[in-house]
């Protein structure tokens, strides 16, 4: 192939977001050719001698989500077998480091690069035993998560677990300056050039500097010090990524890392600093398959993120095939806490904000610490009620949701979770599925509003 041949980069993303879209758009307007490999369209055929993938590709940008799914084997063993075939950047191996917290502080410890103490067991007992090592405050966090999720604070009394539903969990030292408000920097580098940094405050009610739970943002690219922007490439290469999102914190001894994020999301950063890292991720792509892109208009791409719908979203071509996952009017779900997981009937309610448990199940399973109080309003009375809030992770159909649900008793109710708008809202809701088909109907759900 000749440099001036276009090329045609695949996205590998199950999922729809904006960052498979605007890949994909910069790609198209950095003048080559682009496929979405997505389930309507992917096939892998191996016959006699040939191994054929379909759409035909030059080179993968692969953003599989492993955080998110029950089953991540399944994603990394489908890009395992493209990347064998075609080049990928972030190869699965490192991907799977990447994904893995425990595994990308082992690789980076043994690099030499900083980051906070941190304890594994796969015991119960000796977790907890570990404890006090880690001061009055300790992070709490699953070995795989994201947004967020699967993270809390815990104290020296609170009760552990070695697992979080089916994910390992471990203890990590907290890592905060003291009278300041926390934050950390994510720094977005894509192959050995750092695109773009931000300040990530953590939002009133939470420690927690992910934009996905409310946090808010900040420019820091002209003002990153040349140490963290070093850090934060080098870290980088040492899982073996060719684009990143790398999380670092000041704490009294220095600058740690606390994650490399392979599926980082573009929306805060392009928020705080107008730069997209897609133009530069799509630039890497194309010339890894021998192809040619003019850098002025990498620079012109990158203060938009187009994130509309690509020309090579695939054709939908099998009823339902493209749209929300169904979820019934009751489904059978696992809820997660810091001490354990239950597996119970929850029912959907698409006029309740927010997903709401149980008070003694809440309390088995170790839900919380307490974030904040919430105003519930009853959709049939003028009156509302004071509920805590705590965050869960909900394991519904194979997916799984961190979200911030209120707690209360619902001893006199048929159901012990009501799932609210803040899960309802990735599904569509079929009123005729019910997976306790016997059980009568609940009374009268109440909507839960923020007062």
């Amino acid at each position: 192939m000749t440099v001036d041949e276009s090329v045609t980069v695949g996205v590998l993303s199950l999922h729809t977001s904006k960052e498979s879209k605007a890949i994909l758009n910069a790609v198209e307007a950095l003048g080559h050719d682009t496929a979405w490999l997505r389930e309507e369209n992917t096939t892998l055929s191996v016959e006699g001698n040939e191994v054929v993938i379909d759409p035909d590709v030059d080179v993968v940008a692969n953003r599989m989500l492993l955080s998110n799914t029950e089953q991540p084997c399944e994603e990394l063993g489908l890009a395992d077998t493209l990347s064998r075939l075609v080049p990928m950047l972030n190869e699965p191996a490192t991907t799977l480091t990447a994904s893995h917290k425990l595994a990308t502080a082992a690789a980076l410890t043994t690099a030499d690069i900083q980051v906070p103490d941190v304890y594994l067991s796969l015991s119960t007992e000796k977790l907890n035993a570990a404890r006090d090592r880690f001061g009055e405050e300790a992070v709490y966090k699953t070995a795989i998560g994201t947004h967020g999720g699967g993270t809390w604070k815990v104290g020296p009394n609170e009760h552990v677990n070695a697992k979080v539903g089916n994910r390992y969990a471990f203890l990590q030292k907290l890592i905060d300056r003291d009278g300041e408000r926390h934050r950390d920097l994510r720094v977005y580098v894509v192959g050995d050039e750092v695109v773009g940094a931000m300040y990530r405050y953590a939002p009133d009610n939470d420690w927690r500097t992910n934009v996905a739970v409310g946090g808010s943002v900040e420019d820091a690219t002209d003002s990153l010090p040349d140490e963290v922007a070093e850090i934060a490439v080098d870290a980088s290469q040492v899982i073996g990524l060719d684009y990143a999102g790398v999380d670092i914190v000041e704490g009294e001894d220095g600058w740690f890392v606390l994650e490399v994020n392979p599926t980082a999301g573009f929306k805060g950063l392009f928020e705080a600093t107008h730069v997209s890292p897609a133009p530069y991720i799509a630039k890497l792509a194309i010339e890894r398959a021998g192809g040619e892109v003019d850098e002025g208009r990498v620079w012109e791409l990158s203060a938009n993120l187009d994130d509309s719908t690509p020309t090579a979203m695939p054709d939908v071509t099998r009823p339902g095939t493209g749209e929300p996952a169904i979820i019934g009017y009751t489904e059978e779900i696992v809820l997660s806490g810091t001490s354990g997981s239950k597996t119970v009937y929850a029912k959907s309610d698409t006029g309740a904000t927010r997903t709401s448990i149980d008070t003694r199940l809440a309390a088995d399973i170790g839900a919380g610490p307490i974030k904040s109080i919430t105003r519930v309003k009853s959709g049939s009375r003028k009156t509302s009620k004071s509920r805590p809030v705590v965050d869960i992770v909900v394991g519904v159909g194979g997916n799984q949701h961190t979200v911030t649900a209120s707690v209360e008793d619902r001893s006199h109710m048929d159901y012990p979770v009501i799932l609210g708008r803040d899960i309802l809202e990735n599904y569509q809701v079929d009123v005729s599925r019910r997976v306790d088909r016997d059980a009568p109907d609940s009374p009268e759900e109440e909507e839960e509003q923020l007062e």
